[in-house]
């Protein structure tokens, strides 16, 4: 749970395993070099640290940038986070050109799709996901007010 209540979707940005890339390439190195002549040890210990180190700021990095966080008040992408109670549709939105992308970016971050999003003063941004049906269909509850246990039979009024 967050302060927002229980996460009902996520997305990491990233998971961790890329760190291993430059060690395991390091230690591959070492084991080539072995077979053809001494190993320079120290040498592949600090390139394997500071690809490392390269990479886990990377990662992190896109933990940041590219996460989704989904709670019933706030959809939260990248460095934004927008209200669920100012979201007015999250289907049959069409994405206007120039549509602004939420997160902080001038593009939706790359092997993600668009998810349009219309908000209450009548303006389209641009949300997206990896997964971006698995998104809408976590968000059309919220903002539709359906009760998802129901199956959608009763509604709340959006206040």
């Amino acid at each position: 749970m967050t302060d927002y209540g229980p996460v009902l979707y996520a997305e990491p940005g990233s998971t961790w395993w890329p760190v291993l890339w430059g060690p395991v390439f390091c230690v591959a190195g070492a084991v080539v070099e072995a077979l053809t002549g001494p190993v320079h040890g120290l040498a592949w210990v600090v390139v394997g640290l500071v690809l490392f180190g390269m990479t886990a700021a990377w990662v992190s990095a896109r933990r940041k940038i590219c996460r989704v966080v989904l709670t019933p008040a706030t959809l939260r992408q990248g460095r934004e986070s927008l209200p669920v109670k100012d979201i007015r549709a999250v289907t049959d939105v069409g994405a206007p050109v120039g549509a602004r992308p939420l997160g902080g970016g001038w593009t939706v971050p790359k092997k993600t799709t668009e998810v349009p999003v219309e908000l209450d003063d009548g303006s389209v941004v641009l949300g997206w996901a990896r997964d971006p049906a698995a998104l809408v269909a976590a968000l059309r509850p919220l903002v539709t007010g359906e009760h998802p246990e129901n199956g959608g039979a009763e509604t709340l009024r959006k206040q």
